[in-house]
Parts: C-alpha cells; structure tokens; sequence
C-alpha cells in the first residue's frame, strides 16, 4: 500500500464516516438524562461532513501538486467518496429528511456508473466515460443540498430574516437527482459503440 499525504487524507475521509454516523445517533430527547441538544448534533454533523468532503478536494489537489499520485489512492478516493455520500443519504433518509425514491436514485447510479467505468477501463476505454461537466454540477448541487439537509435549522441572518435551510436542501437535492438520471443518460451514451460492440 502507498502511504503518502492524499491517500492519508483518504483515509481519514473514511474513518470520519463512523464517527458521523455515531453524532446522528446521540440522545437527543430532553427527557432522557445525558441528552444532546438536537442542534449540536446537526451542526456538528454538518461540520464533520463538511471536513470530509474539503479533504475529497484537497488530497486530489496534493496528489497533483506533490506529484504523489497513484493506481491504490485513484483506486480509494471514489471508494471514499461514494462510502460517504452514501451514508450521509441513509441516515438523512431515516430522519426523514429525504425520501427513499431519491436517495436510491443517487447511490444506485454511483454504483451503476463505477461499474460502467470499471468495465470501461478493462476494455481500455475508461476516457470514454472520464467525468463530464453535468457530473461536476450535479456533485456540487447534492453536496450543498446534503450539508443543509444535515444542518436542518433555519439560520437566523438578522435583519435579513431567516434562511430555509430544509427548503433550499431539498429543492437542492431533488434537482440533484435530477442531474443524476441526466449525467447517468450521458455516460451510458457515451459507453453504448462499446456496449453494442459486446
């Protein structure tokens, strides 16, 4: 296994995944002893979320700029990537905080598309199917709307009134599985001369 500063920084992307998990899971209810006002827990959640998806960016940027790239860490970096979205849609998905139909629609087409891409690159033709722009959109659009969906309550702006967090979260993430079938649509056409040819 190569150790270097990017595929540390994976790593620690994937170790963060349980302890967010647990956060979600703390008591919350005001009659039980010990409980954790229900804000705490969003914010911090939100933070260690936030963290998570910074270090997504930052060990490609290291990886490019020292030079520290290689096969295992392009090989974990989606690993990670797609472990914590997921799990950050499940538990939304328990707390009810978005719907089942949306968040199969997302983690399906990851799987779906890693698989396309995996069989792609077996046939050398990985390039075929390399990320397009409407898949960089809708990855910003479900990241922003999974962080307000996490932090949940509304943020007070002072006289400029009260942000919606919920709403624009789930205006946000309905639009990004909607992007989702669209960008899913792009690479399966751009796969299908190969897939016909099988």
């Amino acid at each position: 296994m190569i150790c270097n500063i990017p595929t540390m920084l994976t790593w620690l992307r994937i170790l963060l995944i349980p302890v967010f998990v647990i956060i979600f899971y703390l008591p919350t209810d005001p009659q039980k002893f010990g409980a954790i006002p229900a804000h705490w827990v969003n914010a911090t959640a939100t933070l260690i979320f936030a963290v998570a998806a910074f270090t997504d960016w930052l060990d490609g940027y290291l990886a490019r700029r020292l030079n520290q790239t290689s096969s295992f860490g392009a090989f974990l970096d989606p690993v990670a990537d797609k472990l914590m979205v997921a799990a950050a849609l499940i538990v939304l998905v328990e707390f009810e905080r978005v719907g089942a139909v949306i968040a199969l629609i997302i983690i399906g087409r990851e799987i779906a598309i890693s698989a396309l891409r995996e069989w792609m690159a077996g046939v050398g033709q990985r390039s075929s199917v390399g990320v397009a722009m409407i898949g960089k959109v809708k990855t910003a659009a479900q990241m922003l709307a999974i962080l307000f969906l996490l932090y949940w309550d509304p943020i007070h702006m002072g006289n400029l009134g009260t942000f919606p967090t919920k709403v624009f979260g789930q205006v946000l993430i309905a639009i990004a599985a909607f992007l989702t079938l669209l960008s899913m649509a792009y690479y399966l056409r751009a796969a299908m001369p190969k897939l016909k040819q099988q």
